[in-house]
Parts: C-alpha cells; sequence; structure tokens
C-alpha cells in the first residue's frame, strides 16, 4: 500500500485506456501506455498541471466535479467511480485516525443474526472491516471448518488465505482467491486506521511478498460476486457462486453468501448438512 493510493489509481485508469476508446487518433510515436496526461486533462476540462500534481500526490484534495469530469473521461463504471471517489476521500485530510481510534467491532446485531439464521443452509458469513469471522450460518461450519477456516479464537480470512497452507489445497486458484482478499480489504478497511496498519504489519512479516506485493499493487474495485472453485476434504470439488451483501455503514461488515453453482455441487452441500435433497439449489450465474 503507498501513501498516494489515488494518484496511482488515476494513472492506471489513464494509461489503461485508448486513445480509440475516447474517439481520439492513436497518432505516430506513442511512448505512453494509454492516454497521455494531455488528452485525459482536456477531456476533463483541466489542466495537464493539475492532473499531474494529483497522479503525483501533490494535490490530494480534487472536487466531486474534478473527480466527476475524470470518471466521464475515462469512461469508468460504477464501481470503479465509487472507489475513485473512496481513495479521494481517504487520501484527504479527514482520512488521518488517531492513534485511539475504535477497534473494528465484534458486535453482531440481532437483526444480523436472525438474518443469518434464515439463510440456512446455505454457507454464509458474517465479516468486519479486517476479515475477522464474526457471526456465520450452520452450513458455513460445516463447509469451512475441514478447510481450516475457523481454526483460533478469532479466525479471519485474510491471515487465513495469507498464512495457513491449507488455503492452497482448498483454493486450486489461490492467486485469484488472494487478490480478491486483498482487494476487499483495501475496499472495506480504513486506509489509515491503526488495527488495519496492525494486521498489515503482521502480514507483512508472516505472509511475506504474496501479501506486500498485492498490497502496493494499483487498487481495483472488488468482485462483489463470482465463481470460486473450492477442493474441500469431505465432499471433493465444489463450484460456488459468491454474493457479497454490505450491511449499513455503521457497522463495516458485509455478509459473503456461498451458493452451489452446479448440481453436482448441491448434492455435496446436501452430504455435508445431512439433509434431504433440495435443502439447496444449484444457481447459474
Amino acid at each position: 500500500m503507498t501513501d498516494n493510493e489515488l494518484g496511482t489509481y488515476l494513472r492506471t485508469c489513464r494509461e489503461a485506456v485508448t486513445p480509440a476508446d475516447v474517439g481520439l487518433p492513436a497518432g505516430p510515436r506513442r511512448r505512453t501506455p494509454g492516454l497521455r496526461r494531455s488528452e485525459l486533462a482536456t477531456l476533463a476540462g483541466i489542466s495537464v498541471e493539475y492532473l499531474t500534481r494529483l497522479e503525483q500526490g501533490r494535490d490530494r484534495h480534487p472536487s466531486p466535479s474534478v473527480l466527476g469530469a475524470l470518471a466521464d473521461a475515462l469512461h469508468l463504471p460504477m464501481d470503479e467511480r465509487m472507489l475513485l471517489r473512496r481513495l479521494a476521500k481517504a487520501s484527504g485530510d479527514d482520512a488521518v485516525f488517531c492513534s485511539g481510534a475504535s477497534a473494528p467491532s465484534h458486535a453482531v446485531r440481532p437483526a444480523v443474526r436472525a438474518l443469518l439464521d434464515r439463510l440456512e443452509p446455505t454457507p454464509a458469513v458474517l465479516i468486519n472491516w479486517v476479515g475477522d469471522i464474526l457471526a456465520h450460518t450452520e452450513g458455513y461450519t460445516r463447509f469451512a471448518g475441514p478447510l481450516g477456516i475457523l481454526d483460533g479464537e478469532r479466525p479471519n480470512m485474510v491471515r487465513y488465505v495469507f498464512t495457513d497452507e491449507r488455503a492452497h489445497t482448498a483454493y486450486p486458484d489461490w492467486d485469484r482467491v488472494a487478490d480478491d482478499q486483498v482487494t476487499r480489504f483495501r475496499q472495506g478497511a480504513p486506509l489509515q486506521d491503526t488495527h488495519v496498519a496492525a494486521l498489515i504489519d503482521e502480514l507483512t512479516v508472516t505472509a511475506g511478498a504474496p501479501f506486500v506485493d498485492r498490497m502496493a499493487a494499483p487498487p481495483a474495485p472488488p468482485r462483489r460476486t463470482g465463481h470460486d472453485l473450492v477442493t474441500h476434504p469431505e465432499v471433493g470439488t465444489l463450484r460456488l457462486l459468491h454474493e457479497t451483501l454490505s450491511l449499513p455503514d455503521v457497522d463495516a461488515q458485509t455478509i459473503l453468501v456461498h451458493l452451489p453453482a452446479d448440481d453436482a455441487t448441491t448434492t455435496a452441500l446436501d452430504r455435508l448438512n445431512g439433509r434431504t435433497p433440495g435443502a439447496l439449489r444449484a444457481v447459474s450465474g
């Protein structure tokens, strides 16, 4: 993670857009990948000097109108616009947290626990902004327990993926899962919160380069939905569709729901749950 997340993200977006994408001629002797600063500045209606200051982190207070103009010029989709706004807020003066910042909440509201109860037997888990597992369905216990995810007094998804060797066996596509974990972590966690910093320091030492390199990469919006492949020690290969449900900001928590993506996974989850067939049904992406 750098101290210029906004500038890095703007530069990454600019370099990913070709002149043809925005109706400009490519022209000869292009040494810059994507758009030149002058091209983006013209499209957004700002000066090249100001765009340079933003990308270099020398100006960290762009107005909403400037952010909107840059997003329009770059043709950013909604999730990337939201990330751009969050990075701009995090880079400003109001992002500084005092050393006495409150710890991530481990409280589970009764309504949230009732919602989890109604999701049974679906594997669903409640996670706070640093990846701590706060509550889950019994279906999740039977799914995640044999994988080692719930081991320890206070299990944490980010810590599990990066420091538990079983995670590499559980997730054949470990690299993508690791990418997703860091992306969600960076999206949900206050970047300068002391508790977030403590976990980053821990994983920098215990996980090393696989974690550090991902934290140093340009920020990206998280996948809210998608398919995961899991090798389960009791029922074999599972193909799961996941959905992320964000709770109100005051909670700073999300519910991650795993749904069977094919009939074989439905049958396997039924076996784990010990329920009659039909308790869960396959959902196509």
